[in-house]
């Protein structure tokens, strides 16, 4: 399947067969695309918690209860489920970790390079720090580029996705101790297969039109 096929295709699944399994070599795909996601001066500012067993599943669902019930069962029925996190702030110990991990790679020809590379990437922080005041929002967006990758990506391994921001966060946040590792959960995405409880499935996908979309200049 081609990208703009696959775009095309993906809808945002209402409803999931609880007893069909994604194998788990397809999710594997998935994980990678969210590892190998783009960020702004490759931050990598996220954690991603996936859940692949009920028991799982039913831990992230404790976040969707009240207000956010209608969230359960696309949680509870999906096959995996995983919580996109987005750290609170970018500190010393996280630009330490991305700058060791590029040099392993290979990304830098000499000290120079490393330094340069390092330099530049805090002058962002910096920026938003202390200029913009806009630190934590800067990683947030950082972390829907991932979810973005991952929708397309899904569609194009021809499984459904469903994301979610309806959920309470602070709820997910105390039940894995996020907040003292620096992160706070951001977005939910359940995969799975649709049922055919899934209105959404055979609507029409509708969009504004290039005209109303773009200015070409």
């Amino acid at each position: 399947m081609n990208i703009l096929s696959a775009a095309k295709k993906r809808h945002t699944a209402k409803a999931y067969d609880a007893q069909r399994r994604i194998p788990e070599e397809v999710m594997q795909q998935v994980y990678d695309l969210l590892r190998n996601s783009p960020s702004s001066v490759n931050s990598q500012p996220w954690h991603f918690i996936a859940a692949n067993t009920p028991e799982g599943r039913a831990r992230i669902a404790k976040a969707a209860q009240g207000g956010y019930s209608y969230n359960a069962a696309k949680i509870n029925d999906a096959s995996h489920v995983i919580v996109l996190c987005s750290r609170i702030d970018m500190d010393e110990a996280h630009l330490e970790a991305v700058l060791d991990q590029e040099e392993r790679d290979g990304r830098f020809r000499d000290a120079q390079a490393r330094a340069g590379q390092d330099a530049t990437r805090r002058s962002y922080v910096t920026q938003h720090r202390f200029g913009n005041k806009d630190v934590a929002q800067w990683l947030e967006k950082q972390v829907y580029l991932a979810l973005g990758t991952v929708l397309l990506g899904a569609a194009a391994l021809e499984i459904n996705a469903t994301p979610m921001e309806g959920f309470d966060a602070k709820v997910l946040d105390e039940e894995f101790g996020l907040n003292e590792k620096g992160l706070t959960s951001l977005v939910l995405v359940s995969f799975g297969y649709s049922s055919a409880g899934d209105f959404n499935a055979a609507l029409p996908k509708s969009r504004l039109t290039q005209e109303a979309a773009f200015t070409f200049i």
